[in-house]
């Protein structure tokens, strides 16, 4: 019997289940790290980022409806794996000078693979001519590029700075 073709709304769909499961995942996560840093400032990341998640959550559920589907992930590999190392961090470095930046690098990475996430389905909202989708993931995409850029000034001016200074004391 042979397979049933799959288009670019198939596809559109999985990578929906896909994100919705990493930002699930994600939600659970960010209180974790946010207990584990040691930064206030960092702390304080994590805590608004985990208000936003919530926000992004409801634009996927609408996202789903939009397309008739049920709001519904499925098991995303890729941000087990970046999770996975954000926990190893925080065993391996509790307590140590280096823990903050760690923490920060593992966050970053989880957005870098966002990023590039609500980009692709953007344009494929956009092709598919779900203007409406479009929309929501574009704010989400935006949300995301702001934590990302909020992060990157976090670790330039404070975090990787407090973890070399603890070595240069030592």
């Amino acid at each position: 019997m042979a397979k049933k073709p799959k288009f670019l709304e198939d596809l559109f769909h999985d990578t929906l289940k896909d994100i919705y499961y990493a930002e699930n995942k994600i939600l659970k996560t960010l209180p974790k790290m946010a207990k584990a840093a040691q930064s206030k400032e960092l702390k304080a990341a994590f805590t608004k980022h985990e208000r936003e998640t919530r926000g992004q959550i409801k634009r996927l559920d609408s996202v789903f409806k939009i397309i008739g589907k049920p709001a519904r992930g499925k098991t995303c590999a890729a941000i087990n794996g970046i999770t996975e190392e954000g926990a190893e961090i925080m065993k391996e470095y509790k307590g140590m000078p280096a823990l903050d930046a760690g923490l920060l690098a593992a966050a970053q990475a989880v957005e870098h693979y966002e990023i590039s996430r609500y980009g692709t389905l953007r344009t494929w909202a956009e092709e598919l001519g779900l203007r409406d989708a479009a929309r929501l993931l574009k704010e989400t995409l935006k949300e995301e590029e702001m934590t990302d850029k909020a992060l990157t000034v976090l670790a330039k001016d404070a975090v990787n700075l407090e973890a070399e200074e603890e070595l240069q004391a030592a």
